[in-house]
């Protein structure tokens, strides 16, 4: 098994899942707003796609026989500042990269498209500082 599979399968998980929550339920897949009404209980109905997100690693381990490979080499204060700031970030580009990303350039959205530039720019910027940093 080539070591692409497993992030081909995925790929296709995700563009079929947002496809379907698209057609059936007229919403974008944007993580980030998926969650937020599920916490505010204002959409009982995106439970379904959360639990998905949480068994996809089970269903990893079924498929592949493995767990999912994470490697975590950051402090967790540097974890926990990062969270911070995607979850500001989403709020402030109304809507994050899943939502941009997969659900917004599949719809040719221009901000989507502007969005998703904006989020590469910063994280090959943010590498390159934190590498000639030494961090």
């Amino acid at each position: 098994m080539t070591p692409y599979w497993p992030s081909l399968f995925g790929g296709m998980l995700i563009g079929l899942s947002a496809s379907l929550l698209l057609l059936l339920n007229g919403r974008v897949a944007g993580v980030s707003g998926i969650v937020g009404r599920l916490l505010l209980a204002r959409a009982s109905t995106n439970a379904a796609f959360v639990i998905g997100l949480l068994v996809g690693p089970l269903l990893f381990l079924a498929g592949f026989g493995r767990w999912p490979s994470v490697t975590i080499t950051a402090s967790l204060p540097m974890i926990a500042a990062a969270g911070l700031l995607v979850g500001f970030g989403s709020r402030m580009g109304s809507g994050c990269t899943s939502g941009h990303g997969v659900a917004g350039l599949s719809r040719l959205s221009p901000r989507s498209f502007v969005a998703v530039l904006t989020f590469l720019s910063a994280g090959v910027a943010t590498v390159t500082l934190m590498r000639s940093a030494g961090l």
